[in-house]
């Protein structure tokens, strides 16, 4: 593979013009090797984010993330092996929910996730806000939990696709994260290197998610999908709602305890649940215990009903190392309590008609919940609770939600800004289905029973 020099290929893709795919890969390999700095990457990337690659640039790109590193083989593991992805949202815990849901109705889930990025928070930073919760399995511990519980979270390790894990972060504080080459490079690399059979996609579509557009969210899931089948993993992907926070709760702790009580069957109507319960039926068509995503997802209910799902759960946080005490009462969790509310201002009365996602997102994580810089640490404890939901009664003074954070500082900024978040009027919203729509190999069908 030829050597390539940095300044040359950022200044081509400054200019618009389409890189050589060997270029792609030794760049991305000097990178990962440490021969090319943060701050020549910083530059590829905003490049790419203001120009873009075409479908060889970001195959090469993937490629080259995919395989910076090792490619597991679980092969010999029984089972259908099948994970999802997010691709991210404000209030989205459905990983919490939806693994040990389908892990408890037999199809084994090895999720390899990630960390907060930008406005939206990570599936890791929610798991390690469980006291003594370890997300640094060794691959050999990956493999062998799998195995023996059917369910696995942990985060990248040094071993696989290194390249992605170097590039999450910077992309997190460089501005660069909207953008699809990048978005499905680095989704894919991920997912293909932890040895899966199989892949759902939860492609988020709105104000809050990072495709702000039905187009670009479209565009995404089949990116991410032709990637999949290319590689001889089936896809899915189902495209929905993310205007609005995704549940009550936004921030690691306040995410996980919200988690427990979806677990234990106390938000079957939510739209969480709606988008969880629909994911799992993909997840266990593809996995091979449902003949249909429809009968999948009563499978994914029963095993709610019945306290299978909370069961795994319990399991996965006990076998991880996690304090399961909290599982149990997650009010015994040191942090738990709110330091302030937030009330209603003068002007709010009627009907919640709006709850911006984003400006939730980025008001949580000015609490603490999520990172400004790469070198940040993360408030476990920090985030919000809503007491009150678009389609509910609010006048002034109502408390509109409950805030958590160490440092009280951040609290009166956090208070007006989410305070400015909601919007109200006359006459109540047209509810609507928080799936939008769903993509295989064969083409768009509408709704989760198409």
């Amino acid at each position: 593979m030829p050597d390539v020099n940095p300044v040359h290929l950022i200044a081509h893709k400054r200019d618009g013009q389409s890189l050589d795919p060997d270029d792609i890969r030794a760049f991305i390999n000097a990178y990962t090797a440490g021969d090319v700095p943060d701050y020549q990457m910083s530059a590829f990337l905003m490049a790419t984010y203001l120009n873009g690659l075409d479908d060889a640039e970001a195959a090469a790109l993937t490629d080259a993330m995919l395989h910076s590193g090792r490619v597991l083989d679980l092969s010999d593991l029984s089972g259908t092996k099948v994970d999802k992805h997010s691709t991210g949202g404000v209030g989205d815990k459905v990983s919490l929910i939806l693994a040990p849901v389908v892990a408890a109705c037999g199809v084994p889930v090895p999720m390899i996730s990630g960390r907060g990025l930008g406005h939206t928070g990570g599936t890791l930073d929610k798991l390690e806000s469980i006291p003594g919760f370890r997300t640094d399995l060794s691959i050999e511990t990956y493999r062998q939990q799998l195995e023996d519980i059917g369910l696995v979270l942990i985060g990248q390790t040094a071993e696989m696709a290194p390249a992605d894990r170097k590039l999450y972060a910077l992309r997190d504080v460089t501005a660069t994260v909207e953008s699809i080459p990048l978005i499905a490079a680095s989704i894919m690399s991920k997912k293909l290197a932890e040895g899966i059979d199989a892949l759902v996609l939860d492609v988020k579509c709105g104000r809050g998610a990072f495709m702000k557009t039905e187009k670009d969210a479209r565009k995404l899931a089949e990116t991410l999908t032709a990637i999949g089948e290319k590689n001889g993993t089936p896809t899915t992907a189902l495209m929905t709602r993310m205007d609005v926070p995704l549940g009550r709760a936004v921030g690691n702790w306040p995410e996980v305890a919200e988690s427990i009580e979806c677990l234990r069957g106390e938000h079957d109507d939510s739209e969480l649940m709606e988008v969880t319960i629909g994911l799992a039926g993909e997840m266990l068509a593809l996995g091979g215990v449902a003949d249909s995503p429809e009968e999948g997802r009563e499978q994914a209910r029963a095993s709610v009903a019945d306290g299978s799902a909370l069961d795994t759960f319990r399991t996965l946080v006990e076998t991880q190392d996690g304090d399961p005490t909290v599982i149990d009462d997650p009010s015994s969790r040191p942090g738990s309590e709110p330091v302030a509310e937030v009330v209603a201002p003068d002007s709010l009365h009627g009907t919640i008609t709006d709850i911006d996602a984003l400006a939730i997102g980025f008001a949580a994580v000015d609490l603490g919940a999520g990172r400004r810089t790469k070198e940040d640490t993360v408030d476990p404890t920090a985030g919000l609770v809503f007491e009150r939901r678009v389609g509910d009664q609010v006048k002034p003074g109502d408390v509109l939600a409950r805030l958590y954070a160490k440092d009280e500082s951040r609290v009166p900024a956090a208070q007006e800004a989410i305070a400015d978040a909601f919007t109200a009027g006359d006459e109540a919203p047209e509810s609507t289905s928080a799936i939008l729509d769903r993509y295989t190999r064969n083409g768009w069908l509408h709704g989760t029973n198409a």
